[in-house]
């Protein structure tokens, strides 16, 4: 689905203080960028790196998106080529791989000699070593925005902001060949859309009915289906003094899923619309808006989070090379064990 940008969540419109202290860019980190153009930062160089045609852009973004995974030459075929693969498909898959290799910088994130994608015996697998995705920054920052929304609905909107800032189009844009980018870019819209409704419910708690209306307007233009927020919409324009109009948006709801799906609106919607109609208190905006302030600072929540990432990042890397050595070493042991010359020890 294509969505240029919905209204203030898209790009640089989080406001004051919304600037990622450890974007790539600040780190010199290598990026694989997804949420829109597929494409990667290098963080060596500092330049930007798109893969030329759409099998190459999709081929990195099943390796990104299965990333430290293995993807069988079955399923990347499938992904390329469909049900009409090339006569020798694994040869052609091959050089693809090969292509991709020369495209990547030769260090990721400043680990010399840092091999992205290794051959293995049945298939193919990209290792993010110590680069990020602005996928994982993104469900990073709307999971701590969402999980701030009761709690702190001011720092939330911040954070949310900022996650949706890292959206530069559709997920997998041009690169969506195939059945694996196809799903995932489905889960990462509506992973998208759970972090829109989580933004206007914390601005709504934060009394910031005023200037989310025409933001909410324009999403019920782009999702039309999306019930939700018509209701968030329906809330903004009757704490603004605007109660025809909230009635309006019900009915302009109501027409759009009678003519879609031949349904009406859920209780949800139903239930928004008495309160609307009866000025039920629940509807009145909060007195004494949340200031906001976040744990510390924005910059120190981004920072620590960021820090948790690559530790863990480590960690998993450490634990690959463990188990890469445990299996290397078992080899040889079963190797001289079953040699004529060599003696068992006994324990």
């Amino acid at each position: 689905m294509e969505h240029p940008p919905d209204g203030a969540p898209h790009g640089a419109t989080g406001g004051p203080g919304t600037a990622d202290p450890l974007s790539p860019e600040a780190f010199g980190e290598t990026e694989f960028r997804l949420l829109g153009p597929v494409g990667l930062h290098d963080g060596a160089t500092g330049t930007g790196i798109v893969p030329s045609g759409p099998k190459q852009r999709a081929l990195l973004s099943a390796l990104v998106l299965h990333a430290d995974r293995l993807l069988s030459v079955d399923r990347l075929t499938e992904e390329l080529w469909g049900d009409r693969p090339p006569t020798n498909a694994s040869n052609a898959l091959q050089a693809h791989v090969a292509r991709l290799r020369r495209l990547l910088p030769e260090r990721g994130g400043g680990s010399r000699g840092h091999e992205w994608i290794s051959t293995l015996p049945t298939g193919y697998l990209l290792s993010l070593g110590p680069a990020t995705t602005d996928v994982e920054r993104f469900q990073r920052l709307s999971a701590l925005g969402r999980a701030a929304v009761s709690a702190d609905p001011g720092y939330a909107v911040r954070l949310l902001r900022h996650a949706l800032s890292l959206w530069r189009g559709p997920a997998l844009q041009d690169s969506r060949l195939g059945p694996l980018c196809v799903s995932e870019a489905d889960r990462l819209e509506e992973h998208r859309l759970t972090a829109l409704e989580s933004l206007y419910e914390a601005s709504l708690a934060c009394a910031q009915h005023g200037q989310i209306t025409g933001e909410l307007e324009k999403l019920t233009v782009d999702h039309p289906l999306h019930e939700r927020f018509y209701d968030l919409l329906m809330v903004a324009l009757y704490r603004s003094g605007r109660q025809a109009e909230a009635l309006g948006v019900y009915e302009r709801a109501r027409r759009r899923l009678v003519e879609a799906l031949g349904i009406e609106p859920g209780p949800a919607l139903r239930a928004r619309l008495e309160a609307v109609l009866n000025h039920a208190p629940d509807l009145s905006a909060p007195s004494r808006p949340h200031p906001g302030g976040g744990p510390a600072t924005l910059s120190e929540a981004l920072e620590l989070g960021g820090e948790v990432a690559r530790l863990q990042r480590r960690i998993d890397e450490l634990t690959r090379s463990q188990e890469a050595l445990v299996r290397r070493y078992d080899t040889m042991v079963a190797r001289l064990a079953g040699g004529p010359s060599v003696q068992r020890v006994a324990p």
